[in-house]
């Protein structure tokens, strides 16, 4: 088995087409499949999580459950700091859908840095329960929020 790790997973995309006239009329993300096998855990709860311009949500860490991340509305950077300590930035957004992946004990945030509200679609390996207290607030003291609010 793989060991946990962050990581930036390209998705597939195909167009859609005009039933009518067969001119193409958008676009298809494949996020998961239950026969790819590129999730290490496979999801138990899927939600979207909403994050207005500007904003930041975490940092913090959960420590029964993997998530992936795909930001489908919007921009947003996802800060994730490995077991060295080492920061890890990954845009996604719906101009090009990355899923990332967050294993359990690994601190993350994700910033909008875009000038409208970002929809992110979250699949965890754990469904959450309302009595849940498996997530910690964490800081990133030695992190530079700062360059994504520079003009």
């Amino acid at each position: 088995m793989q060991a946990p790790s962050i990581r930036a997973i390209k998705l597939e995309t195909h167009p859609t087409k005009d039933t009518a006239d067969g001119h193409i009329n958008g676009s298809l993300t494949v996020v998961w499949r239950d026969w790819d096998k590129i999730l290490q855990n496979e999801p138990k709860m899927v939600y979207v999580s909403y994050i207005n311009p500007g904003e930041i949500k975490g940092p913090h860490m959960h420590t029964k459950r993997d998530s992936y991340f795909l930001c489908t509305s919007g921009k947003v950077v996802f800060i994730a700091k490995d077991l060295d300590g080492h920061y890890h930035e990954i845009q996604s957004g719906d101009d090009e859908p990355v899923l990332v992946q967050i294993p359990k004990n690994f601190p993350s945030a994700h910033i909008n840095i875009s000038d409208k509200k970002s929809a992110v679609l979250a699949l965890a390996s754990v469904a959450w329960r309302p009595n849940d207290n498996e997530m910690l607030n964490i800081t990133f003291d030695d992190y530079d929020w700062k360059k994504w609010f520079k003009h």
